[in-house]
């Protein structure tokens, strides 16, 4: 049900989490869905991106073959807006041994140390002092064994790379800066001599994996009951903790580090500490055994992946002063049934509530401007839900899934559907849409076997393909005037749309749309339609009698092809070509005179009647 969203999905996720290892967990899993995956790329002024749509950011990519000098601007203009760049990712110009110098813009928030590995950059000694490699006076990108051993990180540097001190072995105390805000993931992984790490207040988030394999991780007295701390911050946990996890240290716990608890099948409950500002990425990862979580009012933000694969757990007491939520924050929470979400949040982003199977309610915020892909995909419990009047934005594949939907309406706000928002609702029966939607995007409404009527606007002027494929209950719709386009297998296999005009305006009827339509009789056509696509009317069993328009060009293969009952076609003089097939087994139908200036295809009527 879920493959087409995954496989979608697949291809955003990477630009949304800045982790390495979990990152790649979590896309592993994806993958065990989708298969091959294809990110998003363009190239700008000769650079390679990867472009976060959602989000208007933009990661250098891979740029192998680069040299000389470059400028990294801080905004790349594609034909899809203005993205900025806010990343340097994994092994962009590795190997580029003639790129010596490049310049970095501000807006950069995330660099690997990979990223210049091999690079003229990093093999030209002259570039490095005092045991690190700077760029612009600002970037600290790598380390080796000439650093001191006390290391006081510069005041000068603003951003270190992730994993810029990985598998040092000089290094055994670090003092960190107050300029620099964060610790990124893996700093300082494998450092085996490091016993001391100072982490200064003004430090605001911590990456994952930072202390993995390091002399202070693997000293034995660091841990206090499963949980190593570091000034106040949390660093990981292991199988030691309780599983009644009580937060212990010499001084107040202000920080989480990404995926501190990750993994860890012990837990079952704890309470986040108060003044706790956030949750980070990935920060209770596959927990499966966690049923409760107890979440401090202090608590604004809780990062991609927070809670992702916990499926024990069922619901997160989130309080009214948490105003982010991130992607797939909980994503696979089998056990969830209900949850409250404060009004500050303007935003669910894609895949937030994911295959939360036993999710029954939810109270969304009033103030909510935007639902992101997928975001509630696969609740299959999760009954008629109220949208917010706010709401502006409902992302693809949104509620794909939700199997005892019964009715919606769609906030005034909300003007184009996209591509699988409500496909595979079962129960769905009735939808409003607001006066001016104009758009119902791909697959929309795909395999909603019981919807019976859909109130479409007047402004309606595309419906895309297969967007009611399969809704076997629709019986009659009313196609605004205003409609352009009816793209590819729209209402195929309708199998109780038993009547349809075609709007005034609509020149070109495309491959499929109502074919399988076993219950349409009642055609009315439009005067300015010219061309009539392939397979249109394939198995329309119940059409009788066909009134073609006076300007029709064009009747596309298998148009009619197995309308058993179909007797009697005025075919008007404007004809020009019957395709191959375009009658074939209307065995009711007797071939008819048509003007030399027709083309038809030898085989065009092969089955009909004879007399």
């Amino acid at each position: 049900m879920y493959s087409d969203f995954l496989l979608y999905l697949c291809s955003k996720f990477i630009s949304h989490c800045a982790m390495k290892t979990l990152r790649h967990l979590i896309l592993l899993t994806l993958f065990c869905f989708c298969g091959t995956v294809m990110a998003e790329e363009v190239s700008y002024e000769k650079i390679n991106y990867t472009l976060d749509l959602d989000r208007s950011t933009a990661e250098v990519a891979l740029n192998p073959q680069v040299y000389g000098e470059l400028t990294i601007p801080e905004v790349i203009r594609t034909e899809k807006g203005d993205f900025r760049v806010t990343s340097i990712g994994d092994k962009a110009f590795q190997g580029a041994k003639l790129l010596y110098k490049i310049q970095l813009p501000k807006t950069i928030e995330h660099i690997y140390r990979s990223a210049f590995e091999g690079t003229g950059i990093m093999l030209d000694r002259e570039n490095w002092a005092d045991g690190v490699l700077i760029l612009d006076s600002t970037y600290l990108i790598a380390s080796d064994k000439t650093i001191k051993p006390k290391y006081q990180l510069p005041d000068y540097v603003r951003l270190v790379a992730i994993g810029a001190f990985r598998g040092n072995k000089t290094l055994t105390k670090v003092s960190w800066s107050p300029r620099v805000k964060q610790i990124d993931h893996e700093m300082f992984r494998d450092c085996k001599n490091l016993i001391k790490l100072e982490i200064p207040e003004s430090v605001e988030w911590i990456g994952e994996d930072i202390l993995t394999g390091s002399g202070i991780y693997q000293n034995e007295k660091k841990w206090k009951k499963g949980a190593l701390y570091v000034d106040g911050c949390l660093i990981a946990t292991n199988k030691e903790i309780k599983p009644n996890f009580v937060f212990k240290s010499n001084v107040p716990v202000r920080l989480l580090a990404c995926g501190c608890f990750a993994n860890n099948k012990v837990l079952t409950s704890l309470t986040l500490p108060d003044g706790l500002t956030h949750i980070p990425t990935a920060a209770f990862y596959k927990c499966e055994n966690l049923r409760e979580v107890i979440i401090p009012a202090s608590v604004t933000r809780v990062e991609n992946f927070a809670f992702y694969g916990c499926k024990q757990l069922r619901e997160a007491m989130l309080s009214e002063h948490v105003t982010e939520i991130g992607t797939g924050c909980f994503y696979q929470c089998g056990s969830m049934e209900q949850q409250v979400l404060g009004d500050a949040i303007r935003e669910l982003p894609q895949a937030c509530f994911f295959s939360c199977s036993k999710l029954q309610t939810i109270r969304l915020p009033r103030r909510l401007q935007r639902i992101g892909d997928g975001a509630f995909a696969g609740c299959a419990e999760l009954d008629d839900i109220v949208l917010p009047d706010r709401l502006e934005e409902i992302g693809e594949m949104a509620f794909s899934g939700c199997l005892k939907f019964t009715q919606i309406s769609i906030p005034a706000q909300v003007l184009s559907l996209r591509r699988g928002t409500f496909s595979g609702c079962l129960a769905l029966r009735r939808v409003a849409l607001p006066f001016g939607s104009y758009s119902i995007g791909e697959e929309c409404f795909k395999g909603c076997v019981n919807l019976e009527r859909i109130d479409m606007s007047e402004a309606m002027f595309r419906i895309g393909e297969k967007a009611f494929f399969g809704c076997v209950s629709l019986r009659g719709i009313m196609l605004s005037d205003k409609i352009e386009v009816i793209e590819d297998d729209a209402f195929q296999e309708c199998k109780m749309l038993n009547d349809i005009r075609l709007p005034r305006h609509l020149k070109h009827l495309n491959e499929g749309v109502f074919a399988h339509c076993v219950a349409l009789h009642d055609l009315q056509f439009n005067d300015e339609l010219q061309s009539i696509g392939n397979g249109a009317f394939y198995g329309c069993l119940a059409l009788q009698e066909l009134q073609l328009p006076q300007q029709l060009k064009e009747i596309g293969e298998e148009s009619f092809a197995n309308c058993k009952t179909l007797h009697k076609v005025s075919f008007p003089a404007s004809l020009e070509r019957i395709g191959s097939l375009a009658f074939r087994d209307c065995i009711r139908l007797t071939p008819p005179s048509l003007p030399e200036t027709t083309t038809v295809a030898h085989n065009a009527f092969k089955g009909c009647s004879r007399k």
